[in-house]
């Protein structure tokens, strides 16, 4: 007699954290854990999926080293699997470790997606992440997907906390030494880090004395200048929202949702904080070119993505879905 084991072993790895979680059949979670940052481009695809298992550790899940399967289905959403070969290798690398009978691995904003479709729904709609960086995928009932590669520039991407935060500084320096427009963020961001003017920001930033994850500090500081109307700080909050209503667009166009009512799922640090003005200028974009669109916020934690996706691997029913999500909130 084979042994009965856990249906679900979700994964949601991000650049900065990694979280995971074991299902039991009715839906209710046996052990979490948590890890560092998952990043294969940086230190190779064996040496990432080693911040997994450190994750399996932290929740008391032996795995590995012959122990056997943990869970019937691996569904593991991840940052940086943004081409099909990554997908491809990571899953490899996975199935190799044994940690599941089967396993499914996709880039990390899926599990957004999948977080915000209702429990029971075909899987159908288009989600836009927005945290450090942004991405978009969207996919439907019979499989399709629409995606992007998201890799930064050199794939035509522009904003996220980290391009936010760019150019607000390139706007205040310019500001600051008379080749740009006054803008108050010439005199916020170095506040903000403790320095009298631009110039003494940028010379600390430039020698390294300032350390890089003090960076993301100065993108809230961007949406409350804009929020007082500040008229560069705001240029550049409409230029996040008109980002976020293109992917989304396209991400709908290529589907052939474009005009059916379907959610649009936001997630990611930028736009759960909520701000007035980048929340108004999304829903006014969405209404002109999407009008039918369904704004979604998530703010669940990215696992339960991740759970819902293996649990419809598995075939679970809506009820052991409900059960889920009630566990995260």
């Amino acid at each position: 007699m084979g042994v009965t084991l856990p249906p679900v072993l979700a994964i949601d790895a991000g650049n900065s954290k990694t979280d995971v979680a074991l299902l039991a059949p009715d839906g209710s979670v046996l052990a979490t854990g948590r890890a560092g940052g998952f990043q294969p481009p940086r230190t190779g695809v064996a040496a990432a999926v080693d911040v997994l298992a450190e994750a399996l550790a932290s929740a008391g899940v032996r795995a590995g080293g012959g122990a056997g399967p943990v869970a019937e289905h691996v569904s593991a959403c991840l940052a940086n699997a943004d081409f099909p070969v990554e997908e491809r290798l990571l899953a490899d690398e996975i199935a190799r470790r044994g940690w599941g009978r089967a396993t499914a691995v996709r880039n990390d904003t899926f599990a957004l997606l999948r977080a915000g479709l209702p429990t029971g729904a075909a899987p159908r709609g288009v989600a836009v992440v927005c945290g450090a960086g942004i991405n978009c995928v969207g996919m439907t009932p019979d499989g399709r997907t629409a995606r992007f590669p998201a890799v930064g520039r050199i794939s035509g991407d522009w904003g996220g906390g980290g391009g936010l935060a760019e150019e607000a500084l390139w706007c205040a320096a310019r500001a600051e030494d008379g080749r740009g427009a006054d803008t108050e963020l010439a005199r916020a961001l170095p506040a903000r880090l403790g320095h009298a003017s631009m110039a003494s920001l940028i010379e600390a930033l430039h020698l390294g004395e300032v350390p890089a994850g003090r960076r993301h500090e100065l993108t809230p500081v961007l949406f409350e200048v804009a929020a007082a109307g500040d008229p560069v700080a705001l240029s550049l909050v409409h230029r996040q929202a008109e980002e976020v209503v293109a992917m989304a667009v396209v991400a709908l166009d290529r589907l052939g949702l474009l005009d059916e009512e379907v959610p649009v799922v936001l997630g990611g640090g930028v736009l759960t904080a909520r701000h007035p003005r980048l929340d108004e200028r999304i829903a006014s974009g969405l209404a002109e070119r999407a009008p039918r669109a369904r704004i979604t916020v998530v703010t669940a934690p990215p696992v339960l993505g991740a759970a819902l996706l293996g649990l419809d691997a598995v075939g679970a029913p809506a009820p052991v879905h409900g059960k889920l999500r009630a566990h995260f909130g």
